[in-house]
């Protein structure tokens, strides 16, 4: 949570604890309608169908402004510029509506690369008074933009970023693969040296792997994403052609997503049938020789770096086994859905 003013923002986030922040242009940038309007994305896509029937959490704890908050803080932990605590602060403003889903509404982006987000952020942040913000306090918009100028924040897989961290710990732990306490183990162990992220021993950063690709394989690019993915967007797709939402309200809430599409069930058999699929009450299971979607997820794969005396070596270089785990998790998962009534 944050409770600030305009000179002295406190914010407390779970996972890296509490922060000061006095510098006006963040706590402009964080009070701004376009970070807040992120508190009402969901962080994987839609809850109903991602989430554990018991797991406990919130959705305060998992949604766009948390996980972009939190790349921010990691990036002020280990003494990052302001300039690139501020591109990381940004990095997911232009997300739409149910995150990544969106690749499967819209006849753009990729389902294998999962990037309308980062296709249209330029153009989205342009189009927002952030440009006057930064000007106000002297920064310069195309600097922060462009990702050349910060590795900590925004790297390519499988390399580490903050961005990468920053979810998978979270995920890690609110998908209670690990608990809080293994968490800051890893995080302790983890160092941000000449614009590279690295763990301290191997140990950690096999461990840190293994932990990563559990959370790909279980969540990122398993069945209940997949099935999200599909149904979703197949709901969402229909909405558009009937006329009942816009493609202006997808860079909305997802709630004022799903109050649009409410309104219209009880007059559309076809909607009602596709938000029973979206919430889970018509079951789907992978079959190749009979299906009704093929879809496709991205798969993410990290390839951590590791002190080595004075140098910095990959996991890889010293297990090698694990580069052919790389060729085979960075290729997108195919899944052949027929959803049963």
């Amino acid at each position: 949570m944050g409770l600030g003013s305009p000179t002295l923002m406190i914010y407390k986030d779970k996972f890296y604890g509490e922060f000061e922040i006095t510098e006006p242009v963040l706590i402009e940038l964080i009070n701004s309608p376009w970070m807040q309007r992120l508190k009402g994305i969901d962080q994987a896509g839609y809850r109903p169908l991602w989430a554990k029937p018991n797991a406990n959490i919130t959705p305060e704890e998992h949604n766009r402004f948390t996980h972009s908050m939190g790349v921010f803080l990691l990036l002020r932990k280990y003494n990052a510029s302001i300039e690139e605590q501020i591109a990381g602060l940004l990095h997911d403003v232009s997300h739409s509506a149910f995150s990544h889903c969106i690749d499967y509404v819209l006849d753009v982006g990729s389902q294998k690369e999962q990037n309308h987000q980062d296709n249209t952020f330029d153009k989205f942040i342009r189009k927002t008074d952030i440009p006057t913000i930064l000007a106000k306090y002297g920064f310069n918009l195309e600097y922060i933009l462009d990702d050349k100028n910060f590795p900590l924040k925004e790297t390519k897989l499988p390399d580490l970023c903050a961005d990468r961290l920053d979810y998978s710990f979270r995920d890690a732990v609110i998908f209670e693969e690990i608990t809080p306490q293994e968490k800051d183990e890893l995080l302790a162990n983890l160092v941000a040296i000449n614009g590279n992220w690295a763990f301290k021993t191997p140990e950690f950063a096999e461990k840190y792997a293994q932990l990563f690709r559990t959370i790909n394989h279980t969540y990122y690019s398993g069945m209940p994403s997949a099935v999200m993915f599909a149904a979703v967007g197949e709901c969402l797709r229909y909405a558009l052609q009937k006329g009942y939402i816009s493609e202006a309200d997808l860079y909305q809430t997802d709630r004022d997503v799903l109050q649009k599409v409410q309104t219209n069930l009880a007059s559309d058999n076809q909607l009602q049938i596709l938000w029973d699929k979206m919430n889970g009450k018509i079951k789907a299971i992978n079959n190749s020789d009979n299906f009704d979607a093929q879809v496709f997820c991205k798969s993410r794969i990290v390839n951590p770096l590791f002190i080595d005396g004075k140098n910095f070596t990959h996991l890889s270089d010293v297990k090698p086994e694990w580069s052919d785990i790389i060729q085979i998790e960075s290729k997108p998962k195919q899944y052949f859905l027929k959803f049963q009534a």
